[in-house]
């Protein structure tokens, strides 16, 4: 049977392919897709302890792990719009998406 455990597992090992997907890359659209990631891992273990630890007064579960995961994707997605305008304002400025550049900016 998947326990717990089990789902934890692998929020742990998606968390981790997240943050090593931003720690090593350059690009801003991958470092967003980093990002993304590891918002997918807290959502799956919010959704996992949503499921078994949350039971509700009848033995139904109750919602509220699912309703944080939902706030967590409204505001990824308001996340993802504000950032892939400001990588679109960066390649039009400096012909390029790489995050190095972007500490030209401040000169």
């Amino acid at each position: 049977m998947i326990g717990l455990e089990h789902y934890l597992y692998l929020s742990g090992v998606v968390f981790t392919l997240g943050l090593c997907g931003v720690m090593m890359r350059r690009n801003v659209i991958l470092v967003l897709m980093g990002v993304e990631i590891m918002l997918n891992a807290a959502n799956l273990a919010l959704v996992a302890f949503n499921k078994f630890m949350l039971p509700g007064a009848d033995g139904t579960v109750a919602p509220d792990g699912q309703v944080f995961v939902f706030f967590t994707i409204a505001v990824a997605a308001a996340e993802v719009a504000v950032a892939l305008v400001i990588a679109v304002a960066l390649f039009r400025r400096l012909d390029t998406v790489n995050v190095d550049d972007v500490a030209n900016l401040r000169w």
